[in-house]
């Protein structure tokens, strides 16, 4: 064959090569210069319009909602804590209904669990979508647009005559709930002071940990009762309840109600000059096309978003939905407890989940002796990875302790069950004081750093129950567990390395020398309005 065809393709592969990377690098650029022509219009626009007709709260405002009554602030925090409850029990009330369906269906324990999987899945997915959506329409609406549709799709879950409409059903419920639990803690931060945003987020902690423990409790007695369907029912009356309490709920993210405030000056006085800050924002597809890519990318580029979620905070969160797994094993099939009773082993860790959220005040002091950050005033990160690492220390404490003490027989229930609460506590303290450094080391990144979070966490929580089932038929419940508490040991170095160097690797970090930059170029004068922008 002759080399002439040969050098011919190569030059042509060449030439190829060539070309696509040039339009690589013109994508690139017509993209950076699109990002960077819409911050200077947003820029300008805001710069051109008259400071006297800007809208914005005063101090006392009654429409701000930090102003509000405490007791209608608190009624908001009860209330978007109770519908995260409701959507978090309804991923583990089902693991109460798998004999049930098992019987019914004549499927496998693994199949049977795949319900479970897939309600995580849709948690994980929506957790991406609903922010965004919550930025551009306001939190209510958000709420309870997706509350309704969550309840919908209860119903044919109770309905259902195979096990694959259930796992299809039970997916869509999970897209639509993911806005309750996603958008839960913006709405604390909304309505809370900042003096109180730690007792805020405090109350709101204890809808959203405990759904997990009290769905199987619940689910359990309903099932022994009324059959597996009533579990649907019963959480559909649940979501019920919750849409009527929802309704009571106003609008609480500012910038809608600025907006709002805006447009209803505009139509009453006649005059086009009335403007708020947030009324030019990015089209709906760029927003939510920016929170599916930046989530994703802080991940595989940044080692802290890495470390905690990939190596730490996703194994743990896997472990505790495999407790759904392994507790029927060792309480139903080995200790003959009924489906009612074997919900109510999660109790220890329910208490060891509550016990971490009301020493709350107890571990602020203690990451205010960790010293301030000159520049900020406040505690740097790295007193949030401290609580950290003392979870890190509880969590293969309990599981190691259930795994050694859940069989034989003759060992009394109550010291496995005991052991759930130093794995509640450790789980709760590393899930909160996580996302506290997150949130405190990438500023105006924070919702997508904990994008991220949310959606790893989800999916080794949807994941391992699979896995787990399989383990527990294959190996014994200790060996199983063991093997869990080891690799929760095997995770015990990274908070005290945050601990240690956590400021040496965030000055290392691409991102965050960002933020530092942008910080530093921009000054004091204009702080909210790089803010805008990145939203």
């Amino acid at each position: 064959m002759s080399p002439v065809p040969r050098v011919l393709r190569m030059a042509a592969s060449a030439s190829a090569a060539a070309a696509a990377a040039r339009d690589a690098a013109a994508r690139d650029d017509r993209e950076k210069t699109t990002t960077a022509t819409a911050e200077a219009i947003i820029m300008a626009d805001i710069t051109e319009r008259p400071a006297e007709f800007q809208v914005s709260f005063d101090s006392d405002d009654p429409e701000d909602p930090k102003n509000w009554p405490t007791w209608y602030r608190v009624w908001v925090m009860v209330t978007v804590s109770f519908c995260a409850w409701v959507v978090v029990l309804y991923s583990t009330s089902y693991s109460s209904a798998v004999p049930g369906l098992r019987e019914e269906f004549h499927v496998s324990k693994i199949a049977g669990t795949m319900g479970m999987t897939a309600y995580l899945l849709g948690l994980a997915v929506g957790s991406l979508i609903a922010p965004p959506l919550s930025e551009l329409y306001g939190r209510r609406i958000v709420y309870l647009c997706c509350l309704c549709c969550w309840a919908v799709f209860v119903i044919p879950g109770g309905l259902a005559q195979s096990l694959a409409s259930i796992i299809v059903v039970r997916l869509i419920s999970g897209l639509f709930g993911a806005a309750l639990v996603s958008n839960g803690p913006g709405t604390i931060v909304d309505v809370s002071k900042p003096d109180c945003l730690a007792m805020g987020m405090s109350l709101y902690s204890l809808g959203p940990f405990n759904g997990p423990v009290l769905g199987p409790l619940i689910g359990g007695f309903v099932f022994e009762a009324l059959g597996w369907r009533w579990t649907n029912w019963m959480v559909l009356i649940l979501g019920g309840v919750s849409i009527v309490m929802m309704l009571t709920v106003k609008e609480t993210y500012a910038p809608e109600i600025l907006r709002r405030k805006a447009a209803r000056l505009r139509n009453k006085s006649g005059n086009p000059k009335w403007w708020c800050r947030y009324d030019q924002t990015s089209s709906s597809w760029h927003l939510i096309k920016v929170n599916l890519r930046r989530p994703c990318v802080l991940f595989f580029t940044e080692p802290i978003v890495c470390f905690i979620n990939g190596s730490r905070n996703a194994l743990i969160y896997g472990v505790l939905y495999l407790c759904f797994v392994a507790y029927p094993v060792v309480f139903s099939q080995h200790r003959g407890w009924g489906p009612g009773f074997t919900g109510m082993s999660y109790l220890g860790i329910g208490i060891g989940i509550v016990l971490a959220i009301v020493a709350e005040p107890l571990i602020r002091r203690v990451i205010n002796c960790q010293g301030r950050d000159p520049k900020t005033g406040k505690p740097p990160p790295e007193a949030a990875a401290l609580i950290m690492a003392i979870g890190s220390l509880l969590t293969p404490i309990g599981q190691l302790g259930f795994s050694w003490t859940c069989l034989p027989e003759t060992i009394h229930w109550a010291i496995p069950i005991c052991f759930g609460i130093p794995f509640g506590a450790g789980n709760t303290l590393s899930f909160i004081y996580s996302s506290n450094y997150l949130a405190g080391a990438y500023g105006i990144y924070a919702a997508s750093a904990l994008a991220s979070n949310a959606v790893i966490r989800s999916l080794f929580g949807a994941g391992l129950p699979l896995a787990g089932a399989k383990m527990y038929q294959s190996l014994s419940p200790q060996l199983a567990g063991t093997l869990c508490g080891v690799l929760e040991v095997a995770m015990i170095p990274i908070p005290f390395v945050l601990w240690r160097y956590g400021r040496r690797i965030r000055d290392r970090s691409k991102t965050i020398r960002q933020l530092r930059d942008d910080s530093d170029s921009s000054g004091e004068s204009r702080p909210e309005s790089r803010d805008d922008v990145e939203k």
